[in-house]
């Protein structure tokens, strides 16, 4: 499929991983990789397992390239909340197998997954924008109220607390967590739990029951595109 995302697909069920050798950044590449993977097994009307490497599902942005100047940080960031928000209104479900630790983005991609597997370990999730200097942007505020517990709201969104993997279920990034010798196992039994659903009825109930939701999805990208001296990208 690409150089960091390999796509590989068995008996109505697509595995798309992500794997840079390091922190599984998002780049524009791995963005453009994951599209075309999307892409693919949204042809096939696959059921979706997303997952990163051992020991990381993803560190976040690169911030490489959000440092080159506030236009291209925002145009990374608008390409990460346009894939968010196609896996929440994705027409098949789509579960995600976090490897280890998911920061930032990578958290953010956690939380918009039908369902969420972690591996037990020394491992953090969470949001870490305001300890690392950014605010947050609209999209994600919406995307954290969304899916995470009222209670843990500040917590996570303001306060940049960083969670454990049992911790990470209570905040509302996971629903299950599991040692790492038996996530494979516990991906493909979530896949095969999924798969006993009729398509048509879960793509119409996900899609029915969000639409005001990614309604306000696309008006929160749309502002989030205007860059500090008010121009619209």
């Amino acid at each position: 499929m690409g150089t960091i995302v390999t796509y590989t697909y068995n008996d109505g069920v697509a595995t798309i991983s992500m794997d840079d050798g390091k922190a599984n950044v998002l780049s524009h590449t791995m963005w453009e990789e994951l599209e075309a993977a999307f892409d693919q097994a949204e042809k096939s009307g696959a059921i979706v397992l997303l997952k990163g490497r051992d020991g990381i599902f993803s560190g976040g942005f690169d911030l490489k390239e959000m440092a080159k100047g506030p236009e291209q940080a925002i145009l990374l960031t608008a390409r990460g909340s346009k894939m968010a928000r196609r896996i929440l209104a994705f027409p098949t479900p789509v579960i995600a197998v976090s490897t280890g630790h998911c920061i930032a983005m990578g958290a953010f991609l956690m939380l918009a997954c039908d369902y969420r597997i972690g591996t037990d370990g020394a491992f953090k999730t969470g949001l870490n924008e305001t300890l690392i200097g950014m605010t947050m942007h609209n999209f994600g505020i919406e995307l954290a109220r969304y899916r995470i517990p009222a209670n843990y709201f500040n917590r996570c969104v303001i306060n940049a607390e960083m969670w454990t993997p049992t911790g990470a279920i209570t905040a509302g990034f996971y629903d299950q967590i599991v040692p790492a010798e038996q996530l494979d196992q516990a991906s493909q039994m979530a896949a095969k739990g999924f798969s006993q659903l009729n398509m048509t009825a879960f793509n119409g109930t996900k899609n029915k029951s969000r639409k005001a939701f990614l309604q306000l999805l696309d008006e929160c990208i749309e502002s989030d595109l205007i860059i500090p001296d008010g121009l619209a990208i």
